[in-house]
């Protein structure tokens, strides 16, 4: 038999077509079976009877992702030129304009990459945020109202498996002109890392549809 790739006759009347769904990373396997059968006038010509089948197949269970040696430190700045800070004991960071001298109060991010061989991401690279010099990262989890949640948790992050509860600490960096960043969880997709227009305020999740918040950072040396 000849190797299937994308696409494959098995024999007459079988054929397999598999390709991937360019947003939900789920393979859509289309088996399209033609039967062939006598009329039912008894016509000794065979009719063509063609059925589409279509499955959903997830990536390889358990997902694994693992952490590359690429790490990028920066601040954080969103489009209104808010600032992420941290104040020791807190689990969130803040959104603050920063004036003059203070820019030192910026808290330093850790970027470190993932990747997954046995399931490819369309919608991002996906990474963890950790704050610099400290074994704290930033976590999208389920509140008690339902809702994403994003908080600060302590952990040692290398290898993240699907099934071990850790991809709450994975969010998939999109990236557009260079500088223009968004981080949606990898857990809860369409929900992203935003900030408040107003001064001060936590830094919090949102649905994709919210336009009240800032989703749009870029990142600083």
């Amino acid at each position: 038999m000849l190797p299937c790739s994308g696409r494959c006759d098995l024999h007459r009347g079988l054929r397999i077509e598999i390709s991937q769904h360019p947003h939900s990373m789920r393979k859509v396997a289309n088996i399209v079976i033609g039967v062939l059968e006598g009329s039912r006038d008894d016509d000794l010509s065979p009719v063509l009877h063609t059925e589409t089948v279509v499955m959903r197949l997830s990536c390889d269970s358990p997902v694994t992702y693992s952490k590359q040696d690429k790490e990028l430190q920066c601040t954080v700045c969103d489009n209104l030129q808010k600032r992420l800070v941290h104040s020791e004991g807190d689990p969130y960071l803040l959104a603050v304009t920063l004036k003059g001298g203070n820019q030192s109060q910026s808290v330093r991010i850790n970027l470190s990459t993932y990747a997954s061989p046995s399931c490819n991401s369309t919608k991002g690279q996906p990474v963890c945020l950790g704050i610099a010099k400290s074994n704290l990262y930033l976590s999208c989890t389920e509140s008690d109202s339902g809702s994403p949640h994003l908080s600060l948790e302590v952990k040692e992050l290398k290898m993240i498996r699907g099934e071990d509860g850790l991809k709450r600490f994975l969010f998939l960096r999109s990236v557009k002109g260079g500088s223009v960043n968004t981080f949606e969880s990898a857990r809860f997709p369409g929900w992203f890392i935003s900030t408040a227009t107003e001064d001060d305020q936590p830094v919090e999740m949102c649905g994709e549809a919210d336009t009240s918040r800032q989703r749009v950072f870029t990142l600083l040396p």
